[in-house]
């Protein structure tokens, strides 16, 4: 596992990524958030595995916060089982709270939370939402924003596993209904229920 820890390591790190990107679906790097817990429902533990092996078996490499733990750990193992490459980036601080992957394909070591959220927009090429806690809201909230404003036009996805995003698909409704969300900007949303959805959409918007 390669740290990357200075400015000349992350220079010839992006300078790969810019080659190995492929439109179409072959290489594409993915930020996926979601919990550092497994919750109570097992059925988020399976989720996350699941979608963890259809990525790498689709060919797209995955993102994440770095961590062996929770829905993160899932994610993670699931997709370096079945062959495919995941880039961790996580706060020094958190090391070890959230228990680093000592398996990761590349793992970056940053200062702080605002550092890992945008070295992880940076790196990837979509987003993918899971269920999470505060922590996957602030950055499924944080790329959404930036979509807003047009910082990025990269696809971001909330994958809807057991109902779980009902509550705030429902809030969203409501920004929309009050005006706080513009009609034009309805389109960032993207939701999908399964694995195979959220790989109809990428490979439609990729």
């Amino acid at each position: 596992m390669k740290k990357i820890n200075n400015q000349k390591d992350v220079r010839q790190y992006v300078a790969y990524c810019v080659t190995s990107f492929e439109i179409g679906g072959i290489t594409i790097r993915i930020a996926v958030y979601c919990g550092s817990g497994l919750g109570i429902n097992p059925i988020y533990a399976d989720k996350a595995a699941e979608l963890g092996t259809v990525l790498a078996q689709n060919g797209h490499g995955v993102v994440y916060g770095g961590s062996k733990t929770g829905l993160m750990g899932k994610v993670a193992d699931a997709v370096l089982a079945a062959g495919g490459e995941v880039i961790g980036v996580m706060p020094t601080h958190l090391q070890k709270r959230e228990l680093a992957h000592a398996s990761l394909t590349e793992i970056h070591f940053v200062e702080s939370m605002h550092v890992r959220k945008a070295k992880m927009i940076e790196l990837a090429d979509a987003f993918i939402a899971l269920p999470g806690g505060g922590g996957t809201m602030d950055e499924y909230f944080e790329v959404f924003t930036w979509a807003q404003i047009g910082l990025h036009e990269k696809p971001i996805i909330l994958y809807n596993v057991n109902s779980f995003y009902d509550a705030l698909l429902q809030q969203f409704q409501k920004m929309l209904e009050e005006g706080f969300i513009r009609a034009e900007q309805k389109s960032i949303i993207h939701v999908a229920t399964t694995s195979q959805e959220v790989l109809h959409f990428l490979k439609k918007h990729g």
